[in-house]
């Protein structure tokens, strides 16, 4: 998709005489939306005091593309980094959406890859605006006006971007601004500290948790306990009695407690009694979905991906295995729960919540309390987390915020799930099983690969559902399954999209999260069942069209300086390389057995190919911490449904965290690259939990099939 384009009718002079410059949208895109109280969009701005200040359009909770955002145009205004702030962008999507989206929203690891030029176009544009000042004020030419670290000069005169951004304003915008070679780059590529990392640091920064509003009530939730279960009845006689309480009102989604203070309306949920309907509930055990999911895997299903003829190629093998693996259902355990603040009145709500979809959450808000949209405004937060759970599609979150606002009536709300209404309150990684049947012929030549996934759709009943969902298929459970990175003649996957009432949602790295994981433990059985080294077995087998698959391997092995699986004192090695996102990464994980029976894991090597690094600390630090989080995912996370449909674990007593005594120390290594910028919020993840499960089954010769490490693992 291409940037806006930006044009002479985007420049706006204010009373202050600051420079702001945006871009400017066709007739019909402007009337699509809703008119809004504020000028036309503006990305950049450049205040008196020589100030730069970027509108981000997407979300922060600590993957960095506030940093990322104001260094694309940092780098093209020839900024100084110091003279750089940074501003949550409004709810508006013909101005701020993402362009690989179409509607404003954060994910996919498309922050940066989706603004690449749009960013860099409006630092330029600005850029030569201010030149274009200069030029006037001393009679020169353009070409002959300089501008560095945050200085336009001609000569031995110089000025400030805020001397100039008066004049500049008055100046026309650039249909399509010079941008700089690569080359000449002194910004992007750089370790510049983080935007946001001063404010985390002395606790000014503000989070929802952090909001507060004058006569503000605190609201708790009490939800059915399974899903798809209704209210029939409840009694609040014994919350209304607790001092504090000033309400119990039901709603859609469960019973609600409203009280002057948060400790009195937990108290108060706490004292209710409620009656539930489980006619509609989802009642089967996790235990029961997972023998007819694998019942289901033991047939083709729909045909997701392919080459080839693997049946024949499988009888016709010389060896074959085959491999059963089970996925459990996972939260996103964010710190910070799910949280909003809602003021409103008749026409008119002002709203503080962590947004990842700013727009749809301000319209279902809007809906639900019954303002005009242009009524609205949403002051997006600092967020304590997401892993994709402030991504619902249907706004779950958001609507039940408004709902029990609009239950009570006008004023100000806020309202904060506890941990357990996070884990017990659904959006999963869903439950999934895959099956796997491999072959390889006489010379060790991996012939045939048969795949078959059974699991629920991410897609299905959300805005995002394409065409192919009709057909039985859903391309973000299977993807990195049904199209391999390795030379495979004969290769099917199929899909079963498996019907469920437990509520999921895209987890961290989404399909790759379990597909990495089994294409990764399967090959590597394929490659020591002929016989082959993991890493030169994989270099050998790699996709022609794909070099850079290659190029973190060797650089992983290189870093890493593997010379097989086995080690010494007792630890082994293993590899998984896994491309997603469009960013591929390679990792060496050594581990050992720990005292529980489990793979204790000393260090990770990874590397990675994400195109242009633009804050190579921003990336370091997304790989680090995404095989963390994927790390103790697999070494222990589950979520389990009782019989009846009752979620087992609701907090971190029984979901446990990877300790910090647990975090193995990183290497990150980045491949220097001339493509554009692809994602790194997630890729980090996948390909930590092969590489732990490879170096287990060469240190106990038995594989790892299903997770978590402390369900699967034996001793």
């Amino acid at each position: 998709m291409n940037a806006v384009t930006p044009t002479r009718r985007a420049v706006l002079a204010g009373a202050s005489g600051s420079l702001v410059l945006g871009f400017s949208l066709p007739a019909r895109a402007r009337a699509a939306q809703p008119a809004r109280p504020f000028r036309p969009n503006a990305f950049v701005s450049i205040a008196p005091d020589s100030k730069v200040t970027v509108m981000i359009k997407h979300v922060e909770f600590g993957q960095g593309p506030s940093t990322g955002l104001a260094t694309l145009v940092a780098e093209e205004l020839d900024a100084d980094w110091g003279q750089m702030r940074v501003e949550q962008a409004p709810a508006n999507d013909p101005l701020y959406k993402n362009l690989a989206f179409g509607t404003m929203g954060t994910g996919g690891s498309t922050a940066i890859s989706n603004s690449w030029m749009q960013m860099r176009t409006a630092g330029a544009a600005a850029r030569a605006m201010l030149v274009a000042a200069a030029a006037k004020r001393w009679g020169v030419p353009a070409a002959q006006v300089k501008v560095a670290k945050g200085v336009v000069s001609h000569g031995a005169r110089t000025a400030s971007f805020g001397e100039l951004a008066a004049s500049a304003a008055t100046m026309p915008v650039p249909e399509k601004p010079a941008l700089k070679d690569p080359a000449d780059f002194t910004l992007i590529g750089t370790r510049l500290p983080k935007l946001d990392t001063p404010a985390k640091t002395d606790g000014s920064a503000i989070f929802t948790m952090d909001v507060s509003r004058p006569g503000m009530i605190h609201t708790a939730i009490l939800h059915p306990p399974a899903f798809g279960a209704t209210l029939e009845r409840f009694d609040g006689a014994a919350a209304h009695a607790v001092p504090g309480v000033i309400a119990v009102r039901a709603v859609p989604q469960g019973v609600a407690v409203y009280a002057r203070d948060r400790h009195a309306a937990l108290t108060g949920r706490k004292a209710l009694t409620a009656e539930w309907d489980f006619e509609q509930a989802e009642t089967r055990s996790s235990a029961e979905m997972e023998q007819a999911y694998a019942a289901r895997a033991r047939t083709p299903g729909v045909q997701a991906g392919g080459h080839g003829d693997p049946a024949a190629a499988l009888a016709a093998a010389a060896k074959t295995i085959e491999a059963e693996y089970f996925f459990p259902f996972l939260a996103h355990a964010t710190m910070e729960p799910q949280d909003a603040v809602i003021e409103w009145r008749p026409g008119k709500a002002d709203v503080w919540l962590g947004s990842q979809f700013q727009v749809g959450e301000t319209t279902a808000i809007a809906k639900t309390l019954g303002v005009p949209f242009e009524g609205m405004s949403l002051h997006n937060q600092f967020c304590g987390g997401s892993f994709g759970r402030r991504a619902t599609p249907d706004m779950g979150f958001a609507v039940e915020a408004a709902a029990i606002a609009k239950a009570h009536g006008p004023g100000a709300y806020k309202h904060v799930w506890t941990r357990e209404n996070d884990m017990r309150g659904g959006r999963y990684r869903p439950l999934g099983i895959h099956r796997i049947r491999g072959g390889i012929d006489a010379e060790g030549r991996i012939t045939a690969w048969d795949h078959v996934i059974a699991m629920q759709s991410f897609m299905k009943g959300t805005p995002m559902a394409g065409p192919e969902i009709a057909k039985g298929l859903d391309g973000s459970a299977t993807e990195g399954a049904h199209e391999l990175p390795y030379a495979v003649p004969n290769h099917r996957c199929g899909y079963h999209m498996m019907e469920n009432g437990v509520p999921t949602l895209w987890w961290r790295s989404v399909g790759h999260t379990h597909t990495g994981y089994a294409v990764e433990t399967f090959v590597d059985e394929l490659l020591a069942l002929a016989g082959k080294d993991a890493v030169e077995g994989r270099l050998t087998i790699l996709v022609d069209k794909e070099p850079r698959y290659a190029g973190v391997l060797r650089r992983v092995a290189e870093i890493a300086d593997w010379s097989g699986p086995k080690a010494q004192d007792g630890r082994t090695r293993g590899v998984a390389l896994v491309k997603s996102f469009g960013s591929y990464v390679a990792q060496i994980a050594e581990v050992s057995r720990s005292d529980e029976g489990i793979p204790r894991v000393h260090k990770v090597w990874a590397a990675v190919d994400c195109g242009i690094a633009v804050n190579p600390d921003v990336i370091a630090a997304q790989v680090e911490g995404g095989l963390g989080y994927g790390l103790g995912a697999a070494l222990f996370n589950e979520l389990t449904i009782e019989p009846g449909g009752m979620v087992r674990e609701g907090n971190f007593d029984s979901y446990r965290c990877l300790k910090i005594a647990e975090m193995p120390a990183v290497e990150v290594s980045i491949v220097k690259s001339a493509e554009n910028p692809t994602g790194i919020g997630e890729p980090g993840l996948p390909p930590v939990a092969p590489a732990v499960a490879n170096a287990w089954r060469a240190l106990t010769g038995k594989p790892v099939h299903r997770l978590p490490f402390v369900k699967g693992v034996v001793a």
